[in-house]
């Protein structure tokens, strides 16, 4: 109890400073501390006790617990992460093709094999493999009326968090994939466009899987520009301006 402090007049009152003074008489207490915010509050409405303030040797014996403890998991994770390379050596060839998308680092291509395996025998087609990884949104339309949930459903959610990531990560890249994440994200909303992405992901994993002769290929970020010719990149670029507000004339060099 602090000098001058009120006994307090409830019997909880004196026992909580009751323990404070058991506490101060601790050898190993080297004092009370009130902390950065005044004193702790106790369990008592109205009622405080202050806190303990231990010493250096203390801390220190505690620090050094904590860091034995990281280093204990480092090497944990160290370990298993030798045992995932032993596991996934057969499988270099695969885990290497897919790393070529981009967006999907050499961690990611192994959760996705991990998940999915690499035999598409299973999956007849790419569309079957996104509608097993329920990245197919539902959705029917009849005489111009859509229905249905307009969602994927609830599939595995390790390979949606693996997906989800790695549709981000191409989302940043100056790639195909890059840009038609763009184009989605702003006419759809990011969350649509992620799912998309994650989609399209799934059907060149499925092409890549399929064929090991096949390699990926990026189209480049002005795919949607130059694919249709000279006349479609003329009326996207005229489109773009005039979204901005702006009258085009076109004239022949």
């Amino acid at each position: 109890m602090t000098p001058g402090a009120r006994e307090p007049a409830t019997p909880g009152g004196r026992e909580a400073q009751a323990i404070s003074r058991s506490v101060q008489a601790c050898p190993s207490v080297a004092g009370m501390s009130g902390g950065r915010f005044g004193q702790v509050a106790t369990y008592l409405p109205g009622q405080r006790i202050i806190g303990v303030r231990v010493t250096a040797t203390d801390i220190a014996f505690l620090l050094t617990r904590m860091l034995a403890r990281i280093d204990a998991v480092g090497d944990d994770i160290a370990e298993l992460e030798t045992k995932i390379e032993e596991s996934i050596r057969p499988l270099a060839d695969a885990v290497e093709r897919l790393s070529a998308i981009p967006g999907i680092a050499r961690t990611t291509a192994q959760a996705i094999i991990a998940e999915i395996g690499v035999d598409m025998t299973r999956f007849p087609t790419a569309a079957h493999l996104a509608s097993w990884a329920k990245f197919s949104p539902i959705t029917k339309e009849s005489a111009g009326k859509k229905t249905g949930k307009n969602s994927t459903g609830h599939g595995n959610p390790y390979l949606a968090r693996v997906l989800g990531q790695a549709a981000v990560n191409a989302g940043k890249t100056n790639t195909f994939l890059g840009e038609r994440y763009r184009r989605l994200a702003r006419r759809c909303g990011k969350k649509k466009a992620i799912v998309a992405l994650g989609r399209s992901l799934l059907i060149v994993i499925w092409h890549l899987l399929s064929d090991p002769a096949v390699d990926f290929v990026d189209l480049g970020p002005d795919h949607y520009d130059t694919r249709g010719g000279t006349q479609r990149a003329i009326r996207n670029h005229v489109t773009r301006l005039q979204a901005l507000g702006y009258k085009v004339t076109l004239e022949v060099a």
